[in-house]
């Protein structure tokens, strides 16, 4: 790996911010999930946790895109951070009461999503202003090795956590939020990257812009339908306490597989692989191994066989994460990164967040299993019927190749 990316004080300074969001991130959904399924044991509150944090993302991203194109972009990381610090105080807080209520929590979930609604969008689109080009395909195997780093931590930390102090964890939330707060603010001053004027056509830029891409549009769309339908992180709880029966500090060990699985892929395509040479072929095999790890989820009842089939569950996604943000970056507009990592931005949260959802809602109807295994299926159906269907995609040589929307403005 080139250590001239890790002498760069604003690559530094973003990488720390963005880690401490995402151990937040992470280690805030397992507390979550844990202290309100064990307060309710109802599957369906689960589901609830992932539709109030993205709903905000849903309604706001025409506007969130508009903004981090039309507004510094340091700015928007600033001001999403205090966001961030303020609802995780208000959870510590509220979450100190063995009797809270749920709809109060939900409701700080949803400012927490209206936050990151902003600030998701801003992460992708600001790490060009901060890096040379030469420089952008390692910094975004190392950002998201990084992130993946923070996501394995933050599952063990809050296992281990709710085992020893319980709600007390909450409050690690609240130093960590500071953190970020102060890395952002160490970035240097970034402009406005558009100075167009507002209007319908410039709010959908994004969508203009993935309509003639099509190589873009079918990745997004892919990893969208395949992460939506196979997900099975909101299951975890359940899995742990009801059918592995490993309790909090196992259920921090499943959580952190998938992480513990990326990481490493990480690792690798940081040091080798800084460009694939079967983009297409390497994303399609990435899709059906994600939907197999699903299927062997599903009917594991030992420890051992979930962490394994959940480490490579958490392997091939990240292959596709790679290809993903490679093939965005490399060939969108500055002026034009905000909207279509906004679009890129629903994408991730709908096939997380409602991912949740949708396993959630169907291990209340059918059970946990099966709503893995009908997941993991549908996932598989979608792999195949993918590479079938695009063609162009699946024939990809190189993330760098440029077409006509390499020309597009707004």
């Amino acid at each position: 790996m080139k250590s001239s990316i890790f002498k760069h004080p604003p690559f530094l300074h973003f990488l720390l911010g963005r880690a401490s969001f995402s151990f937040i991130d992470s280690v805030m959904s397992v507390a979550l999930a844990w202290h309100l399924y064990q307060a309710t044991k109802d599957p369906f509150d689960l589901a609830l946790v992932g539709l109030f944090q993205i709903t905000p993302v849903l309604a706001l991203f025409l506007v969130t895109g508009w903004v981090v194109d039309h507004v510094s972009r340091k700015k928007i990381l600033i001001c999403g951070a205090l966001v961030q610090l303020a609802v995780v105080i208000s959870i510590a807080v509220i979450m100190q009461d063995p009797t809270f209520n749920k709809w109060h929590l939900l409701l700080l979930i949803s400012v927490y999503g209206t936050g990151k609604a902003f600030m998701s969008p801003a992460l992708q689109a600001i790490l060009p202003n901060l890096v040379t080009k030469n420089q952008l395909n390692q910094s975004l195997a190392i950002t998201s090795t990084v992130w993946n780093i923070a996501l394995t931590v933050g599952p063990f930390v809050a296992g281990l956590m709710i085992a020893w102090v319980d709600l007390l964890v909450y409050w690690l939330l609240v130093v960590m939020s500071f953190v970020a707060f102060i890395s952002f603010l160490r970035l240097p001053a970034i402009g406005p990257a558009n100075h167009s004027q507002a209007g319908r056509k410039d709010l959908l830029g994004g969508f203009r812009f993935l309509k003639i891409n099509p190589i873009v549009l079918g990745s997004l769309s892919l990893d969208l339908c395949i992460v939506l339908l196979g997900s099975v992180v909101a299951l975890l709880p359940i899995y742990a306490a009801d059918i592995l029966h490993v309790g909090p500090t196992g259920l921090g060990m499943l959580r952190a597989m998938p992480a513990i699985g990326a990481v490493l892929i990480g690792l690798y395509l940081s040091h080798f692989k800084s460009e694939f040479a079967h983009t297409g072929h390497t994303l399609f095999i990435a899709l059906g191994i994600f939907a197999l790890s699903v299927i062997t989820f599903a009917f594991s009842t030992t420890l051992w066989l979930s962490a394994v089939a959940l480490f490579v569950y958490g392997a091939s996604d990240m292959f596709s994460v790679v290809i993903r943000s490679a093939v965005v970056q490399h060939n969108t507009p500055d002026k034009l990164r905000g909207r279509v990592s906004a679009v890129n931005s629903i994408f991730i949260a709908c096939s997380n967040q409602l991912g949740d959802f949708r396993a959630g809602s169907l291990a209340a109807a059918m059970g946990p299993v099966n709503a893995a295994m009908l997941g993991g299926t549908c996932a598989l159906f979608i792999a195949v019927g993918g590479a079938l269907t695009f063609r162009d995609l699946r024939q990809l040589k190189s993330a760098r190749e440029e077409n006509k929307s390499s020309s597009f403005v707004s």
